[in-house]
């Protein structure tokens, strides 16, 4: 009875938040009541999507993922600026990343730069080579995999160019690294610049903003993983919005865990040698849970729809699922017919405003059947000659392709049968002949 009594109580109360945080009791407030509201239902999803298990289930997949692919991408990476000799100076941005893991941090710090040390052309040259540019790939592959599904993306980049995209970061990253670090040391040094940390008034505000330049560093980094990781277009701004909270949130769960090792450090002494991976797994955990978050949060800013819903798995009518059809079918159409212009699964997504997790089964199974084919650049294209694509052969393909289970001839009754059958035929004599060419015409003319 008691436990009766206290799940009512508590369905009562989620009731009650629900009808505050979505009706529009306190958008009456003004000003205050608007940015309350804002704030509350995006920590609403925010906290709704980490409860549910997923970031975190991907987040520790990622720190396995890590463990397997570290040492041949920071040797790659490093070896590359080892090239540009600034190799050396990496050294303090890199014990600042690590920091919040104490004297571990310091100890993983010196590993790592013993490592790229080691690192001699020989070993980068041949199989070598093949080996730490397929282990760096597959590991940015399943980054994107994890920012794909918060993205609700379905389809990842083809091989072609998720190879050479990947590649290209690799190489450019660690120069852009070293451009900004030659600027900041630039900047550093300049005469101004002493002048001004010498000034009594004006220098430890220069100390203080330069305190804050890796924690800048490490939002502009957040905010370029999500424009370029997940397949799918990402808005600047709300790309910004998550990589500035993401910098944020992680300056602060540094902070914490610096916080956490140094009043653990007795407890940590028990595992002896072990402490040193223990505080690591956990400081990777966090940095991986932290990035799936701000890639979330910039989600929920580019689509505000899903704030309420979440993640639900699309149930489409069959209504819509041949709307659905005839509509991809008209994007690509029109498309192919204007000179120059391309376009992807995204892009229609975007358009008719349906999430691409949704729309990829429909688009797949046209390209089962041969109406649309895509090209390595995932550009869709018409299967064949518009004028020969009729458009019942469209609705054929959503509405008779996609079933499950064993019963592939079902014993129907004779008057079940017999009224499929005149459905079927009502659809046909509504569309005639018409193929996807008269459909693109009439658009144009009306």
């Amino acid at each position: 009875m008691h436990g009766l009594k206290g799940r009512t109580l508590i369905a009562r109360l989620y009731n009650e938040l629900d009808k505050l945080i979505w009706s529009n009791r306190l958008t009456k407030a003004g000003l205050p009541g608007r940015i309350l509201v804002v704030v509350l239902r995006y920590l609403y999803a925010m906290l709704r999507d980490f409860f549910s298990g997923q970031l975190t289930m991907r987040a520790m997949s990622l720190v396995y993922t890590t463990l397997l692919s570290v040492v041949p991408l920071l040797a790659f990476s490093f070896a590359i600026l080892k090239g540009f000799g600034i190799f050396n100076e990496l050294e303090p941005y890199l014990a600042n990343l690590l920091a919040p893991l104490g004297d571990q941090g310091a100890q993983i710090t010196e590993q790592i730069l013993a490592l790229v040390n080691n690192v001699k052309g020989s070993v980068l040259g041949g199989v070598g080579l093949a080996v730490f540019l397929y282990t760096a790939i597959s590991t940015v592959q399943k980054v994107e995999e994890s920012f794909n599904f918060v993205w609700y993306v379905s389809k990842p980049r083809s091989f072609a160019r998720r190879f050479t995209e990947y590649l290209v970061v690799l190489l450019v990253g660690p120069l852009l690294m070293v451009t900004a670090i030659g600027i900041l040391t630039s900047i550093q040094s300049g005469a101004v610049v002493q002048y001004i940390l010498n000034n009594d008034a004006l220098g430890p505000i220069v100390v203080l903003a330069g305190k804050l330049v890796p924690y800048i560093l490490i939002s502009g980094v957040f905010t370029f993983l999500y424009m370029f990781i997940p397949n799918t277009n990402v808005n600047f701004v709300s790309a910004l919005v998550g990589g500035i909270a993401g910098g944020f949130m992680w300056a602060t769960v540094g902070a914490i865990f610096t916080t956490f090792i140094l009043f653990a450090s007795r407890t940590l002494q028990i595992y002896a040698g072990f402490a040193v991976a223990i505080t690591t797994l956990i400081w990777l955990y966090l940095n991986w849970l932290i990035l799936l978050i701000g890639s979330q949060l910039a989600f929920y800013h580019q689509r505000p729809a899903f704030l309420r819903t979440g993640r639900q798995e699309p149930r489409l009518s069959n209504s819509m699922r041949e709307r659905l059809a005839l509509s991809v079918m008209s994007h690509i159409g029109t498309a192919f017919r204007n000179p120059g212009e391309k376009i992807t699964a995204g892009e229609i997504s975007d358009r008719i405003k349906i999430p691409s997790i949704a729309l990829s089964p429909i688009i797949n199974v046209l390209e089962d059947a041969g109406l649309i084919m895509p090209t390595e650049k995932e550009n869709l294209l018409p299967g064949r000659e518009m004028s020969r694509i009729k458009l019942t052969d469209i609705l054929n393909v959503v509405r008779e392709r996609g079933e499950t289970g064993s019963h592939r001839d079902p014993n129907w009754s004779n008057h079940i049968d017999e009224l499929g059958n005149a459905l079927d035929i009502a659809v046909n004599n509504v569309l005639a002949d018409r193929t996807l060419s008269d459909l693109l015409d009439e658009q144009e003319k009306g």
